[in-house]
Formats: C-alpha cells, sequence, structure tokens
C-alpha cells in the first residue's frame, strides 16, 4: 500500500494507463493515510462567503473527521475554529445559525465569536488555570474572491501560492461580485475520489447523461495539469450559448467581464484535492466534496450568479430552469458514482484501462499519490 511500485501504471500516459488499484477507495488504511498526508496538509475548499454573510453568522462542518466551526465576528472577519470545547472536547455549535456567542451544551462554557473563552463557571478553584490561554482553536481560513479555503497545517504556503495561476486565468468571472443563491446537500455512498474523477471526464456523457445532456453539441479539450488545479474545456458551436442547453428563453445574461479562456465556453475546474468549479458563460457552480470516510461522501452544489443577475425581477422564475438542470444532472452523477463504488468494493476489482476521452483521470490519481505518498 504506501510502495510507490504499486501505482506504476497510474504514472503513464493515459493511452497506456491505468486507475488506481479498486482498494485506493476502499481500504480504510489508505483513508486514514489521505487525510494524514493530503487533507491535513493541503488548502480545503469550504464554499462560498454568503454563508456567513452577517455578524454572528456561523456554518458547522464535519471534515475527514474533523469538526469545525466557520463564523464571521463581530468586526466582520471571518474565521475558522476547531469545534471543541477546550474543558473536555464536546463541540461548542451544530448545524448553521446566528449567535452572540458559542456555549458548550456541556458545562457552560462560553466563547466570544473571535474564538476568547469569555466564561468558565466552576473554574475558580482550578490552579494555574488561565482563561486567556483556552480559546476555541483557530484554523487558517483564507478567501479568494468568494470562496473560503481551510488549511490544517501552519506551515503551509499561502492559499494564492497554491492556487498557481489559476487566478490568472480564470480572475475574469469577477468572483467577488458572485452571490451564492442556493446550496444543497447530498450523501452518497461513494469515495469521494470516485466523484471527483467522474467530474473531471466527459467520457461518462453519452451513457450516464444521455438523457439530459446533448454531448454531439459539445467539443471538450483538457488543460494540462497548472499546480494544484485541472481544467477541462467545453466548447459549443454556439459560443455565446448558454449551458441550459434547453428552455433557452429563461436564459440569464452573462457576466460582462469575462475574456480569455472564459469567454470561449466553460471550465470545468478541480480545485484539488476535492471540489469540481462549473464556471459557465453566466454562472459559477461547485461541488464540494466533504469525505466521510472511505465508503461515503457528503456533496455539497452551491449555485452563484453575479450580483446584477441576482437583482433581475426575473431571476427568480428564471433560475429554476437553471436548477432543474442541475438537480436533474448531478443526481445522475450521484447514483452512478454510488453504482461504481459498489463494483469497486467486490474482492474481484482490478485496475482498468483508460480512453483517450479520460486524460485528468491519471492525471488526478498522479497529484494524489504524489501528496500521499510522496518520493523519498
Amino acid at each position: 500500500m504506501y510502495d510507490r511500485a504499486s501505482f506504476a501504471n497510474v504514472f503513464k500516459p493515459v493511452e497506456q494507463a491505468e486507475s488506481l488499484p479498486p482498494w485506493c477507495y476502499t481500504s480504510q488504511n489508505f483513508y486514514d493515510l489521505e487525510v494524514k498526508n493530503l487533507f491535513m496538509r493541503v488548502w480545503n475548499f469550504f464554499g462560498h462567503v454568503d454563508q456567513v454573510a452577517n455578524k454572528g453568522d456561523f456554518i458547522t462542518v464535519d471534515f475527514v473527521g474533523i469538526p469545525l466551526i466557520i463564523v464571521r465576528g463581530d468586526d466582520g472577519e471571518i474565521r475558522a475554529f476547531a469545534n471543541s470545547c477546550r474543558h473536555r472536547g464536546t463541540p461548542v455549535a451544530d448545524g448553521t445559525g446566528n449567535c452572540r456567542a458559542f456555549t458548550c451544551p456541556y458545562h457552560g462554557w462560553v466563547f466570544r465569536l473571535d474564538g476568547a473563552l469569555h466564561s468558565c463557571p466552576g473554574m475558580e478553584k482550578t490552579e494555574g488555570f488561565d482563561k486567556d490561554a483556552n480559546g476555541l482553536i483557530p484554523l487558517r481560513l483564507e478567501i479568494f474572491g468568494c470562496f473560503m479555503f481551510i488549511n490544517f497545517d501552519e506551515n503551509a504556503e499561502p492559499l494564492i501560492d497554491y492556487l498557481g495561476d489559476f487566478p490568472k486565468i480564470m480572475g475574469s468571472y469577477d468572483l467577488e461580485n458572485l452571490r451564492l443563491v442556493r446550496k444543497l446537500e447530498h450523501e452518497v455512498p461513494c469515495n469521494w475520489k470516485v466523484h471527483i474523477e467522474n467530474a473531471m471526464e466527459e467520457y461518462h456523457l453519452p451513457m450516464v447523461h444521455k438523457a439530459t445532456l446533448n454531448p454531439k453539441e459539445m467539443e471538450h479539450s483538457a488543460a494540462p495539469t497548472s499546480k494544484n488545479w485541472l481544467d477541462i474545456r467545453e466548447h459549443h458551436d454556439n459560443h455565446t450559448r448558454s449551458l441550459l442547453i434547453e428552455d433557452m428563453e429563461h436564459e440569464l445574461p452573462h457576466i460582462p467581464t469575462l475574456e480569455g479562456r472564459a469567454a470561449g465556453g466553460t471550465n470545468y475546474v478541480s480545485l484539488n484535492p476535492s471540489t469540481m468549479l462549473g464556471m459557465t458563460l453566466d454562472s459559477v457552480w461547485y461541488l464540494e466534496l466533504q469525505p466521510q470516510g472511505p465508503n461515503h461522501t457528503k456533496v455539497v452544489h452551491g449555485a452563484c450568479f453575479p450580483t446584477e443577475t441576482v437583482a433581475r425581477d426575473d431571476f427568480e422564475d428564471k433560475v429554476r430552469y437553471y436548477y432543474k438542470r442541475w438537480d436533474t444532472t448531478l443526481g445522475e452523477d450521484n447514483d452512478i458514482s454510488a453504482r461504481q463504488h459498489r463494483g469497486l468494493r467486490s474482492p474481484f476489482a482490478q485496475p482498468g484501462r483508460l480512453s483517450h476521452l479520460e486524460p485528468l483521470v491519471p492525471e488526478l490519481a498522479q497529484w494524489w499519490i504524489n501528496h500521499i505518498i510522496p518520493e523519498e
């Protein structure tokens, strides 16, 4: 499992390559190694800043076994903390909401929105207890555009360096101006890698989406790995066409700032390790994959449109046609990912050869292995 020689065929060109061994998707030991060497060391995507739009707004997330809080403080700053009381470890918040402080439901310790311990009744006789040293443990949170990222490694590179040339190539989407208009969560019985691989290849379109998409009208090309992100570019016969495909009378305005690669179609971007951005002519949507162990993934779908588009009188009427398309195709992707994972759990499952229509599948695998089992 820890021998890179086991993955030699993953590092070949796509015409010669094989997929990862099936146990990479099902083994608890391999998943534990992913958590240790990958998720604990890289920048992980946690959605749109609008989730905590107002002072006191918070969300909680259980990510690779770590309970987290993301909260907007009284000073307007967004911060992340380990969701674990400094007394005996109980999470101090659940779900989402708005509050003035976090109160541990076990023994009543109260923490301010900046993480500082405000009060701890019953600790008056505890010798040497330092209240100032017992606030919630802060985590590194940085924002790019409208998106939040957390890194558990204090020594990791800054987010802007991790993103490489992504900001330059994709900057014309004007991410700071995008509003989060809807967020849905799906529980899918599959490994997180199964789902992101599916998102980053077009080979499955004629079968999985044959009733909902029309692959014949699209031309796809895969961009090479660029630091920590990859891209599938989708070009249309008519480059000004929305991705609605049907119900075109409900098309919303395109993002006026688009230029370069962004203006020529759609970019399906993998922000490694576990996020896919659908960067289209009129909107940006995302799949945020939250691993829940080797055999289960929480799939979060977020939909974002420019502020001016959201303010239109006809926005709510038209956007439901976008929701219909996303909900239908994501349902198909969730179903096929669960089905594939069921097959990967078979003792007879083996690595498979790849099509030229799956060029990013081995590139994703190479990136994962280089982080999970780095060369000595």
